[in-house]
């Protein structure tokens, strides 16, 4: 799917689901954009709100492509921005300052991921800007959160830091193991945006309901100790140190490479047997319990699978295996997952032609959200840098084109 293109065409004159939603996103990396971008997908109006000294810090990760009048714009930033307006106002100028608070109650959300603490001292906190409008839905994004005591508030956070904080590092690597950093992306990040946009959309719900705003606020941490729920819940079950119990859940080969196989009931283990050929195995007392799996992967099941496995390619394998009602699927490469059918089919991919002359557009994930009554797309590209300053400040607070040129030459805006 290309930038600009629609899906599900017929369902445009319904409009979307948050039309007429503003948010002033006062944000940076991808914890809090990817939420916004996911609230812009769904027809909200936002505004990012950047430094003049180069912007969300996401425009400076690698790789990048160059915009327009050359400047580097990363891959962060390229992925979580899309569907956005860009403003440059310098927040620690009492005059950036008072542009914000001017722009505040035009919006029903004012969203920030600075370091908690950070907005309050600049005069934008919740308590600032419910000061101005009781209305407005205040929402923060951090690593260890804004409200409450936690030990960790003042120190900096990524993904991967609040990631290994939730225990899945060490539980997924084993006892004496050396812990994998970021295995899976950025979960504490995502995480924590689909939390966030939750919390925003309920907020919403609830102030259409009382009429009073509030504060939503969003930790890190939070977030991935709740997609990772098996660390705790299974430690107070009595499963430790990264037993998961007794079920196959492992990789195997395959002629072209690997896939995963997941074997949790006796039907589908009886069902590997007959597949792998050994269906003396549903009589064999070593595999009477579901423990005996555990014990005999390595020595047993491993080898047959993969003997099995070793004249099939890991879709043939996968193919075989789900047809018999068993959940198997290929360790697909970066080359095989940007021409798969399945995110071909369901629009997974939106391609960004590139601004500096490079054939390959950028590819940026697609909206996972699906809705039978709303179209999907089209969407814009990321903005450049203060893109949409002069008119936003001309159309949301009437300044005149001699107020914005004072306010640029004063380095409050660009």
């Amino acid at each position: 799917m290309r930038l600009g293109d629609v899906a599900n065409a017929g369902a445009v004159p319904n409009g979307k689901p948050l039309d007429g939603v503003r948010v002033l996103a006062l944000e940076q990396m991808q914890a809090l954009p990817y939420a916004t971008q996911l609230l812009a997908r769904l027809g909200a109006d936002v505004v990012k709100v950047e430094s003049p000294n180069g912007g969300d810090l996401g425009r400076s990760s690698m790789p990048a492509v160059i915009d327009p009048e050359g400047r580097s714009v990363g891959a962060t930033f390229l992925r979580n921005n899309l569907d956005k307006r860009s403003i440059c106002i310098d927040l620690k100028r009492p005059e950036g300052r008072d542009l914000v608070l001017r722009l505040a109650p035009r919006f029903d959300v004012v969203a920030e991921n600075f370091k908690p603490g950070a907005m309050d001292r600049l005069g934008l906190g919740a308590a600032d800007l419910a000061a101005v409008d009781g209305r407005i839905i205040y929402a923060s994004v951090s690593g260890f959160g804004n409200t409450g005591d936690s030990p960790y508030r003042e120190r900096p956070a990524f993904a991967s830091i609040t990631e290994a904080m939730s225990g899945i590092y060490t539980f997924t690597a084993g006892v004496g193991n050396q812990p994998l950093a970021n295995p899976v992306g950025a979960l504490g990040d995502m995480s924590a945006a689909l939390f966030a946009t939750i919390g925003i959309l309920a907020a919403l719900r609830h102030r259409d309901a009382t009429g009073r705003g509030q504060h939503v606020d969003v930790a890190m941490l939070d977030s991935v100790v709740a997609m990772t729920d098996i660390v705790a819940n299974f430690w107070s079950l009595g499963l430790r140190g990264g037993d998961i119990g007794p079920v196959v859940l492992t990789t195997f080969r395959a002629a072209d490479g690997w896939f995963v196989l997941q074997v949790g009931r006796e039907q589908h283990f009886r069902a590997l047997a007959e597949i792998i050929g050994h269906p003396e195995w549903v009589d064999d007392p070593r595999f009477a319990e579901r423990a005996g799996w555990v014990e005999h992967l390595d020595s047993t099941i491993r080898p047959a699978v993969e003997s099995w496995a070793s004249g099939r390619t890991r879709e043939d394998a996968c193919a075989t295996l789900s047809a018999a009602g068993l959940a198997a699927g290929p360790c697909a490469t970066d080359d095989e997952l940007v021409v798969d059918p399945h995110v071909a089919a369901r629009n997974m991919l939106v391609e960004m032609e590139r601004p500096d002359g490079v054939e390959q557009p950028v590819l940026i994930p697609g909206n996972p959200v699906k809705l039978s009554a709303v179209a999907e797309g089209p969407e814009h590209r990321p903005p450049w840098l203060g893109e949409h300053t002069d008119d936003l400040l001309r159309e949301e607070l009437g300044l005149e084109d001699d107020s914005i040129r004072r306010l640029r030459a004063d380095g409050v805006v660009s």
